[in-house]
């Protein structure tokens, strides 16, 4: 059973830049203005990095491929989630650095490393059943060591068979844990593992992004939730606009599967609007988290072992005119492709053109087309839709899509635990990172959604020339 870790504050959970995951955003008719005030708010669960716990880790020993061999801190890493309540996670990322402090999203796998270039997309699965076959899941340490055919295994050393494991399908490292029965354990689990389905998200809204005309009845947005119930919030700000089902009948709760609508009486002015969803549920075991410091370097992309009941939120936005094209533009990280996906639909009555990568689209009515930015790894990337009203739209985040490699020093590369609160890990690692989160982006001017956990998401002005500087 998962040992229960709570704060009485809540964490400020961080919008902007982490790594770059999805923003959405809608926009009202070509010739309207943007709508002001919109809330970014994140999709699932967001938390800050507490760091490797000393009592939930132990000691194992890496080859380096030339004969040498250093230790490095092997366990359980612990988050406190935003809103109150915590998670356990275990890295996936074995040479990427941990950023103190850093901000954690939510995401699915398809974002982070396990789906990334060249990736036996498999290993992913096979690490979910590590997940709940081994502590914290399993909690009983006699049974994990006989099903392991070991000696007595400790929380400690049970943390850190497991880490070892999992390191071997994420990382493909050549490693083993110090202590003869957490080596057991490892191996056992390695050889053991099936593979699973990915589990679903604690809790997100598709699409991210609706559209369309004045005095229809727009959508649907659909609740995707292991959470018994759902509270949706429509924004203030967009007087007449209701929140309804199908029939057109108020909503005030919502579950799993849950369709939501917008009725935008006729007549009303052209703008926008965003929907809240939150909840409280466990965030289901083998969730990814990815991490940005406030540095804005990615931090160890983590995967979830253990979670409280905590606090989750997903939002989308909605967008109407009387006439005209009526777009919505989303982005999203997809590793497979070592890139962005930005996607334009358009619900209005006329085409819908803009200016991409020095490149002009045009959107028919009714239709939607996706278009793949190529992005550096480990880089910020920025990337700007020019509009045909005279705005910018910008997507920015860090894309953190490829296992790190080691460098020429391997002690300073290896996970490094954060410690705080009078927990910490071995010694012989390094420190990274800096001591303060990453700071919500101010000065959004934009109805929005950050949606996985990632992008900053903001209009400006555009100059003379049809694209971005």
């Amino acid at each position: 059973m998962f040992k229960s870790y709570r704060r009485s504050a809540a964490r400020l959970a961080a919008a902007g830049v982490t790594a770059g995951l999805l923003a959405t955003g809608a926009i009202a008719g070509a010739g309207s203005a943007f709508a002001d005030g919109g809330t970014p708010s994140s999709s699932g669960a967001t938390a800050t990095l507490e760091g490797l716990q000393g009592d939930l880790s132990d000691t194992a020993t890496v080859a380096d491929g030339g004969g040498a061999s250093h230790n490095v801190a092997a366990g359980l890493f612990k988050m406190d989630v935003t809103g109150g309540g915590s998670i356990l996670t275990y890295c996936i990322d074995f040479n990427n650095h941990t950023q103190r402090n850093a901000t954690y999203q939510e995401v699915p796998w398809s974002a982070t490393s396990l789906y990334g270039p060249g990736k036996d997309k498999d290993n992913a699965g096979k690490i979910t059943w590590i997940l709940q076959h081994s502590f914290p899941q399993v909690s009983d340490l006699g049974a994990l060591a006989k099903a392991a055919h070991s000696d007595t295994l400790t929380q400690k050393t049970a943390a850190a068979g497991t880490q070892v494991a999992i390191w071997r399908y994420s990382d493909g490292v050549d490693v083993k844990a110090a202590d003869p029965a957490a080596e057991q354990l490892a191996e056992y689990l390695y050889n053991t593992a099936t593979v699973l389905a990915e589990p679903a998200p604690s809790l997100t809204l598709t699409p991210a992004a609706v559209s369309g005309k004045s005095g229809d009845r727009l959508g649907p947005v659909t609740v995707h939730t292991n959470a018994a119930s759902a509270q949706p919030v429509l924004a203030a700000g967009a007087p007449g606009v209701k929140l309804v089902d199908a029939q057109g009948k108020p909503v005030t709760t919502a579950k799993d599967g849950t369709k939501l609508y917008f009725d935008v009486p006729a007549g009303t002015a052209d703008g926008s609007t965003t929907v809240t969803v939150t909840a409280t549920t466990p965030v289901p075991i083998g969730r990814a988290f990815t991490g940005t410091g406030d540095n804005g370097k990615p931090s160890q992309t983590q995967i979830l072992a253990g979670s409280d009941s905590t606090p989750v939120t997903a939002g989308a936005t909605v967008s109407w005119a009387k006439k005209g094209p009526i777009p919505a533009l989303s982005a999203m990280v997809v590793c497979a492709k070592n890139g962005v996906d930005v996607t334009a639909s358009n619900q209005g009555d006329e085409n819908f053109t803009f200016q991409l990568e020095g490149k002009s689209y045009t959107v028919a009515p009714g239709k939607s087309q996706t278009i793949t930015v190529p992005v550096k790894e480990d880089q910020k990337y920025r990337i700007d839709i020019a509009l045909p009203n005279g705005k910018v739209k910008t997507f920015e985040g860090t894309l953190d899509c490829k296992t790190a490699t080691p460098g020429p020093t391997p002690s300073t590369n290896q996970p490094a635990p954060a410690t705080s609160g009078g927990t910490g890990g071995n010694g012989n690692l390094a420190e990274t990172g800096s001591s303060n989160a990453t700071p919500m982006i101010a000065g959004i001017a934009i109805a929005l959604v950050v949606v996985g956990g990632g992008a900053a998401f903001f209009f400006r002005r555009k100059k003379s020339s049809t694209t971005a500087e």
